[in-house]
């Protein structure tokens, strides 16, 4: 494991905690269930961050394989968030203790900070 977290990486997951922060104070207001909706939020958000370190773990391995063996991997590992995904989500269905439409939207964070990534790179340069 590296010493130093990638910049990318750390401005990715801020994104994403951001799209937490942002819907939990949006979405308390508008929704009946607001613990039900806050833990599936967080637990979308905590899912999103997990699935973009694995993501940065991954490709950073696959740059040292072969292009044809990287791109199974990338492609098993890919499937193996998707599978994380699923798997909290049916949880969250099954033992109905949060919303799993607000996990999704926290999972969503991760698509958000994406795209928001350049513009928090801007504002992080600019604050050092």
């Amino acid at each position: 494991m590296k010493d130093k977290i990638n910049e990318t990486l750390l401005e990715l997951l801020i994104g994403i905690l951001l799209w937490g922060v942002i819907w939990q104070a949006a979405g308390v207001w508008f929704v009946a269930d607001e613990a039900g909706c806050s833990l599936g939020l967080w637990l979308g958000v905590v899912t999103a961050g997990l699935c973009a370190v694995h993501m940065y773990r991954a490709l950073d391995l696959a740059l040292d394989l072969p292009e044809k063996d990287a791109q199974k991997y990338v492609m098993s590992r890919n499937m193996m968030r998707y599978g994380l995904i699923l798997l909290v989500l049916l949880v969250l269905m099954i033992t109905e203790a949060g919303n799993p439409l607000c996990c999704f939207l926290g999972v969503m964070g991760l698509k958000a900070a994406a795209y928001l990534q350049p513009v928090l790179h801007k504002v992080m340069k600019r604050r050092r």
